[in-house]
């Protein structure tokens, strides 16, 4: 297939077929190659070593895993997953320590490490904006959601780690915890953090009620209990009604935040957020966050604003920015922050649910319109990093939109396998 009729098959995707036929010329370009170290963790994106993302983050691997386990690569999402409980079962004692009060919170190096070496599963002797919840959530959330499914077994290690992490969230009280989140920038109470753990808890809980194994966690060196689960669950909710639909209401202008697309996450794949507040935040995203070429992070964004290459160097573009984001935020023009490729496969994910649901037109239009937004954010012949590669973001270069140095990014690629397996499952209702 040359590049016409990949744009001609692009514009159709009348049929289960035709589908079937693009997402396999991608597949043959390597678009949704996902390369994994031996032990089966994801680096963020292959790059230059310069950006950094060839470490882990936790965050990462679990978007990533649970794409491939959505679209039933079941193997890979459950060798990762079981990577990511060694790695935690290793560094226990960040827990064990915060928990007993031994470890201060407010000291991001004590808390447990989001990033880290994958071939080693050792912790990066360098500073970074540890304090995410979101990415410990995540993990509680899809490691369950394995148990449950049977593609993992717990141990009783495991099960121990796994009340670990509920009684660190309760001694750092996640919902009031300023945390770093999805995006490592400075420190505030958001609903996304909040919601994320909010949704590992009840997965762990409902896995805990389908198994046996309540009893494994009433012992004294864990005592997690039904009671303390649903408190913290209670607790989290109740703060979210205070927030959502926005990020952040603190009063600080500095972190209130009203549109993130971090959002978007607890509605898929999460599923916590549904009905009048996902519409809330999905128009909000449409109306205020979207581009031409992809969809901001938030406003305000100077995470590879305009011309970023010219005004930091390469060790710099990564760097934790977390203590010191005015030092960032100065190069900032509005309106010319990055577009993130990472939102328009998950919103597309969101409509075509709600279609297989609704049976409405508008929900079909929206479930396309971001589908062939996301389809579009491919790389072309050129792009420097080759074609149909799957940017994490696109900047304005010299006045042009253009992929930044993250292409391809892996969670990029495993939101765009989601959006097309998605568009199957609509054309099959159709027919």
């Amino acid at each position: 297939m040359d590049d016409n009729s990949f744009l001609a098959l692009k514009e159709s995707l009348q049929t289960i077929e035709e589908t079937d036929q693009l997402f396999s010329f991608l597949e043959s370009q390597q678009t949704f190659s996902f390369p994994a170290l031996e032990n089966g963790l994801f680096p963020a994106a292959i790059a230059h070593e310069s950006t950094g993302y060839q470490s882990i983050w936790v965050r990462d691997n679990i978007h990533v895993a649970h794409a491939l386990n959505a679209v039933g690569k079941t193997e890979p999402a459950s060798k990762a997953v079981a990577t990511l409980t060694e790695y935690f079962l290793k560094h226990r004692d960040r827990f064990d320590k915060i928990i007993s009060g031994e470890a201060n919170p407010k000291e991001v190096m004590q808390r447990p490490h989001i990033r880290f070496d994958g071939n080693t599963l050792g912790e990066i002797d360098e500073k970074w904006a540890h304090a995410q919840n979101d990415a410990l959530g995540y993990f509680v959330w899809l490691y369950c959601r394995m148990l449950e499914q049977g593609h993992l077994t717990a141990s009783a290690q495991s099960l121990e780690l796994l009340a670990a992490f509920v009684r660190y969230f309760e001694a750092i009280r996640f919902w009031e915890d300023a945390d770093s989140g999805h995006w490592e920038e400075a420190r505030k109470i958001e609903a996304s953090s909040i919601g994320t753990v909010v949704s590992g808890l009840i997965a762990l809980k409902e896995y805990l009620n389908c198994s046996d194994n309540w009893d494994d966690l009433q012992h004294q060196q864990t005592l997690v209990t039904p009671e303390m689960l649903d408190s913290l669950i209670a607790q989290g909710q109740t703060t979210l009604e205070e927030i959502l639909p926005a990020e952040c209401i603190q009063a600080d202008p500095l972190l209130a935040r009203k549109y993130d697309g971090a959002l978007l996450f607890l509605i898929f794949p999460l599923g916590l957020v549904k009905g009048e507040l996902a519409d809330t935040i999905l128009e909000d995203v449409r109306t205020h966050l979207m581009g031409d070429y992809g969809i901001r992070r938030y406003l305000g964004d100077s995470y590879w604003c305009a011309d970023y290459k010219e005004v930091f160097s390469e060790d710099d573009r990564t760097s934790d920015f977390s203590d010191d984001q005015a030092s960032r935020d100065q190069y900032l023009k509005p309106g010319q922050e990055a577009q993130w490729c990472i939102f328009d496969s998950i919103m597309s994910v969101i409509y075509g649910q709600r279609f297989l649901e609704s049976r409405q037109d508008a929900d079909l239009e929206k479930q396309r319109f971001h589908l062939d937004r996301a389809l579009n954010q491919l790389t072309t012949s050129e792009c420097p990093f080759g074609p149909y590669r799957c940017p994490e973001s696109y900047f304005l270069e010299k006045g042009k939109y253009v992929p930044n140095d993250i292409t391809p990014l892996l969670w990029t690629q495993g939101n765009l396998m989601m959006a097309l397996h998605q568009w199957k499952q609509t054309l099959k209702a159709q027919q």
